[in-house]
């Protein structure tokens, strides 16, 4: 079987992290496969692709592709015609490297492209050579993305088939493309050896600059990419509201890492609203930690805000493979996995202060809700589930290869 990954970012982000486990996956159960992975960049996603022995190539996106993107809070008149503009710039180049994608996937001659990421998909469905089919890896809810969805719509007749990280991104997808294409739901895979509840710590107050926390204090954190919609906004909100009689201090994990326009947040935006929001004396930006598991078991508590519906939600399914208690934010695929967790609206502040209270406040509380977030990632998230149901897709597809 030769299988080739195309996904849209060098970066490391949520989706580009799953695919590393799930490469790391097919490797162990696989390893007479051929695997090569393009990504639009350089960047730690193919340094980390090639320790796994995974061929890695960078077929870098023109910089007007690369920048493009239809964030899906983008519903001014202004925006939309900023989003226009951005789209004719970008035209041009798309065509220039959709040439350059087909000639290396020609040369390659897969028997499957699996395609991560919504760029890559319509480059995919375009430039996949014949015979290899197709599978397109949904870790998005393209609806809330008008015109990336028309285009999805628009290609579905090339795809053999869809993946998506959760059944609630399923649904969405099912009614997108109606009985166009057999659309399943296969949940991310954890490192459970890696993401587990004993191990080493990161010391988070000497990674943001902060003295050391006194004894006895809570830690919170909210570990993730920058993106408006991840909820740090809330979080900081939330901070200025939670009650607690022991020291506390929260951690903000993560760095903007994607280079689409208007989709995140800067560092320097962060910390004027946690001075904003008066919690400034209590939050430490860590910046990019590469050792995430780490940096969960140093937390008491860890802390998903997204104000969106969330795909699916790594760092929820990491977070209790390390046994740690979560509250989150009770929308999408977020809400359908999550197990040792309490549960908030979506953007409301308030109500997110209210379950960071209650858990600051009861030790017995979090030590059995990480006991059941483990117990539930172990059934939930493990490697063989994902091979034994994305192994036979792929020999499903290209039944020649067996």
């Amino acid at each position: 079987m030769r299988i080739v990954f195309l996904n849209p970012s060098g970066e490391l982000g949520g989706a580009e992290t799953a695919l590393l486990d799930m490469l790391a996956a097919l490797t162990e159960a696989r390893p007479t496969w051929d695997l090569e992975l393009v990504a639009s960049a350089d960047g730690p996603l193919l340094a980390r692709a090639g320790e796994l022995g995974i061929r890695s190539v960078a077929l870098k996106f023109p910089q007007p592709l690369a920048r493009l993107g239809e964030w899906g809070g983008r519903d001014s008149a202004m925006s939309r015609v900023r989003f226009g503009a951005a789209l004719c710039r970008a035209a041009l180049p798309a065509f220039s490297y959709a040439s350059r994608l087909r000639r290396h996937l020609s040369a390659a001659r897969p028997d499957i492209v699996h395609t991560n990421g919504l760029k890559m998909h319509l480059l995919g469905a375009r430039c996949r050579p014949r015979p290899a089919k197709l599978l397109w890896h949904l870790h998005d809810y393209p609806e809330t993305r008008a015109f990336t969805a028309a285009l999805l719509r628009a290609e579905v007749h090339r795809c053999d088939e869809v993946l998506t990280n959760s059944e609630s991104v399923a649904s969405h997808a099912r009614r997108l493309f109606g009985g166009d294409v057999l659309v399943r739901a296969l949940y991310n895979s954890v490192d459970l050896r890696r993401f587990q509840p004993d191990g080493p710590t990161l010391d988070l107050d000497a990674r943001a600059h902060l003295a050391p926390l006194p004894a006895g204090g809570i830690r919170i954190g909210l570990i993730g990419t920058f993106a408006r919609w991840k909820g740090h906004d809330a979080f900081l909100k939330a901070l200025g509201q939670v009650r607690s009689a022991a020291p506390l201090r929260a951690y903000v994990i993560g760095e903007p890492i994607y280079t689409t326009d208007a989709s995140q947040f800067s560092m320097d935006e962060l910390r004027s609203l946690a001075t904003w929001h008066g919690v400034a004396q209590v939050v430490g930006f860590t910046g990019r930690v590469d050792d995430v598991a780490g940096a969960m078991r140093s937390l008491d508590i860890v802390v998903h805000a997204s104000t969106e519906p969330e795909p699916f939600g790594l760092v929820i399914a990491e977070a209790m493979a390390c046994g740690r208690p979560i509250v989150v934010s009770r929308a999408g695929g977020a809400a359908e996995i999550a197990r040792g967790a309490l549960f908030h609206e979506p953007g409301n502040a308030a109500e997110l202060a209210d379950r960071l209270s209650q858990l600051i406040a009861d030790p017995a509380l979090r030590a059995s809700l990480g006991a059941e977030g483990r117990e539930a990632a172990v059934h939930m998230f493990d490697r063989p589930r994902l091979c034994g149901t994305l192994i036979p897709i792929y020999e499903s597809l290209a039944p020649s290869t067996q």
